[in-house]
């Protein structure tokens, strides 16, 4: 991580420089950040503690709750914080550091989400073969792949940026150091690392979004010939992953799938994948599937029969 820079810190913007604004945003962003903790960890815990809740469907549903508060873990309590200070800089390192989380558990729920779609082709398209395609090892392999294909996209966005020499100015317009924004401090051309940070994101982004969509029309297609208790079964379970994908695929493809021009706008964009899809994540699904509610119904009831039992 050592190069020609002689910036040791950078200075985040933020949303707002507004110092009302900033206040406000304070309240509902701590807010947002609490639920994205509580609704997340509620998913991992039913999950783990359910018997019900066994299915693959349920096992990368976990991941992809934990996953949401990690990435979000990455922004928003700096970002929060920065709201009540004037001085709202961070640190070479934690500014590299941070572009590296960000783009490890950001490109690991990409995957993820693209896992939990071949998962539901698998169970509807081929519901004979469900049980032996999607065992428990070809599950944790393909959560580990997704771990792995994360990093290695990471590292590679993180090492382009960080061998940059930044020599000055050292402000972002931003509320968490990221490419693009780092891409237009550094004192040097950036045209080529440019090009090639936009085709490393944009291939994952396209590729795993062609996937998912090739996947949901086969899905749609096969459901024609199933009972309508099967469609409607279906139907609730694809939705529910369906909203998830637009929500986090449509603000993500727009930042990363072409130069930055307009680094206000990137960070409105932003704030929608790393803060409100993650919050919204586990109220989709939940409330769109019965069996979830059950098993967070049977958790509640045995944890307040627990208590009476104390």
């Amino acid at each position: 991580m050592e190069n020609a820079s002689s910036v040791k810190e950078f200075i985040l913007l933020g949303l707002s420089e507004n110092q009302r604004v900033q206040k406000i945003y304070f309240v509902m962003f701590l807010f947002f950040y609490m639920i994205i903790v509580a609704g997340n960890l509620l998913i991992v815990i039913t999950v783990i503690s359910s018997q019900r809740l066994n299915s693959p469907m349920y096992f990368f549903l976990s991941y992809l709750s934990f996953v949401d508060i990690c990435y979000s873990s990455i922004t928003a309590p700096k970002m929060i914080a920065d709201f009540l200070v004037e001085n709202k800089t961070i640190s070479f390192v934690g500014c590299i550091a941070q572009l590296f989380g960000v783009h490890f558990f950001g490109c690991t729920e990409i995957f993820i989400l693209t896992v939990m779609a071949y998962d539901r082709y698998t169970a509807i398209c081929r519901p004979l073969h469900y049980t032996t395609l999607m065992t428990r090892r070809v599950c944790s392999q393909m959560v580990i792949g997704s771990w792995v294909g994360g990093f290695v996209h990471s590292m590679v966005q993180t090492l382009l940026t960080s061998c940059l020499p930044f020599c000055g100015p050292n402000k972002i317009d931003h509320y968490f150091c990221d490419v693009h924004p780092l891409l237009q401090l550094a004192c040097t051309n950036t045209y080529a690392v440019g090009i090639i940070v936009v085709a490393n994101s944009g291939m994952i982004a396209l590729s795993c979004f062609f996937i998912l969509v090739v996947s949901y029309i086969v899905i749609l297609v096969s459901l024609k010939s199933q009972t309508s208790e099967g469609q409607r079964k279906a139907l609730s379970t694809c939705g529910s992953h369906i909203t998830v994908v637009i929500l986090f695929f449509g603000p993500c493809t727009f930042i990363y799938i072409r130069p930055s021009s307009n680094l206000s706008e990137d960070k409105s964009v932003a704030v929608f994948y790393t803060i409100i899809t993650p919050m919204l994540n586990p109220l989709i699904y939940t409330l769109r599937n019965e069996e979830v509610k059950s098993a967070m119904k049977k958790l509640w009831s045995r944890k307040v029969e627990s208590e009476k039992g104390e």
